[in-house]
């Protein structure tokens, strides 16, 4: 990290003033620079940005283009390093301004691209001096990258902000920061769903092929089969709480030896943020569907998800990649696995139910998979207690856990409001979009579950 890059020294009178001199000096250029780089909003504000490499998981490329000079991307130390924002669309670019921390380059290239792979450089220097720095250019192309050739320091390159101006761009135009004052602790809302069957069925690793798959325990939709289509899950009830769910959520049936442990009453599924600027996150399109974890996975595999994992439970016993061999007399088997929440933006599915979704990095979504959706969270209880040394899944050990997903919210705008009012407003809801830790926000739907 950069903030610890320079020893304390004491400084002599003359140095000290010298040093005055050269601070109001930057505060006057900062005065002149910055206020016209602000007048208008970036395109790149927002845009999926991708890097040549990262420092750590808190520099991510992403920090570069989030209006925010509290977060920056930092590459490794090494040379050449890139950094790049993907506007969305084809632009006219006029102007670009790096607002660099400490770690700068001395020698630097801007360069546009149509297509992310061939590059036309608008601007060139081998004595960059960091700071504010506002170039006009004049190019074209939907890429703009910064590629760093020669570093001032030994440390890699840092950038606080990386801003493009100018017309075109296309896209989803990211959503506004709220402006509530609430202290935002959590930025989520609830389906609470309960069982509604227990087939050897799996609608999409095996579509239409009824008996092909492992034992599923299915929740949510009421009919979910083999040959479910999202068409059929529309049109089917639900066993959520919000009657407007209709989505299918299934797992793999918990075994106590031969005895199938069901999970009783509603289960909790979190529709959650699982980018950083959770204000950008966006609905599930309809008809979207994936599979998260692997009935494959190996335990190390499972316990370092990209997501976070907090494995099974029960009693004192927690963050288990595997399920415990004994819990208390009373208590319950819960576990609990993060899905992916960057969307590639055009795929319904994909034929390993998994490569159109990704994970964010650093916290915000690659360019590759640049919309960000709920990031879901299952939090499963099967009631199971004592001697535990014979429990399995049906698709084996506790960490071949996944679990999978069909959406289908009967009415889009009401999936719409629970994901603007909790997770964008930086609530904790229930299925119905009422914080009540926060009741003076109101909630989502009415009673009924219906818009206001």
């Amino acid at each position: 990290m950069h903030s610890s890059r320079s020893p304390v020294r004491l400084r002599s009178r003359p140095a000290i003033v010298a040093l005055a001199t050269v601070a109001a000096l930057i505060a006057t250029v900062l005065a002149t620079v910055v206020p016209v780089a602000a007048a208008d909003t970036p395109l790149s504000q927002g845009r999926p940005a991708t890097a040549s490499s990262v420092e750590g998981g808190a520099y991510g490329a992403g920090a570069a283009f989030d209006g925010s000079r509290a977060t920056r991307w930092s590459s490794a130390a090494a040379d050449p390093q890139w950094l790049q924002v993907d506007l969305g669309g084809t632009a006219t670019i006029s102007r670009v301004v790096l607002d660099w921390e400490g770690a700068y380059a001395t020698a630097f290239t801007i360069q546009v691209s149509a297509d992310g792979a061939n590059w036309t450089g608008v601007y060139s220097t081998t004595t960059g001096a960091g700071g504010v720095q506002t170039l006009d250019v004049s190019g074209t192309g939907r890429y703009v990258r910064m590629y760093g050739t020669a570093r001032a320091t030994g440390y890699g390159y840092s950038l606080w902000e990386f801003q493009v101006y100018g017309t075109g761009g296309a896209g989803t135009t990211p959503r506004p920061k709220p402006t509530f004052t609430d202290e935002v602790t959590h930025h989520e809302f609830q389906a609470n769903c309960s069982v509604t069957a227990n087939r050897p069925d799996d609608p999409i690793v095996y579509p239409g092929l009824p008996g092909a798959s492992h034992m599923h325990t299915f929740v949510g939709n009421r009919t979910t089969d083999a040959n479910s289509t999202a068409s059929s899950l529309l049109a089917g009830g639900t066993s959520c709480t919000n009657p407007h769910d209709r989505s299918a959520y299934w797992f793999p049936s918990f075994y106590k030896g031969d005895e199938l442990i069901q999970p009783t009453g509603p289960q909790v599924i979190y529709y959650k943020s699982g980018i950083l600027e959770y204000w950008r996150v966006q609905p599930f399109p309809q008809g979207l569907r994936f599979v998260v974890g692997s009935p494959t996975a190996t335990l190390e595999q499972f316990r370092d998800s990209p997501g976070a994992v907090e494995g099974f439970e029960c009693g004192d016993i927690s963050r288990s990649w595997d399920i415990p061999r004994t819990c208390p007399a009373g208590t319950q088997v819960n576990v609990r696995y993060q899905a992916p929440s960057c969307w590639d933006g055009v795929r319904l599915d994909s034929p390993d139910h998994k490569s159109h979704m990704s994970y964010p990095v650093a916290g915000y979504c690659p360019a590759s998979h640049p919309v960000a959706v709920p990031m879901l969270e299952f939090k499963i209880a099967f009631p199971a207690d004592g001697d535990l040394s014979q429990a399995r899944l049906s698709s084996g050990r506790g960490y071949s856990w996944h679990y999978d997903f069909f959406n289908a919210w009967d009415d889009p705008a009401i999936l719409d409001a629970l994901v603007t009012h909790c997770i964008n407003g930086g609530l904790q809801c229930d299925p119905r979009g009422y914080d009540q830790y926060k009741p003076h926000r109101g909630a989502a739907l009415t009673e009924d579950f219906e818009l206001p």
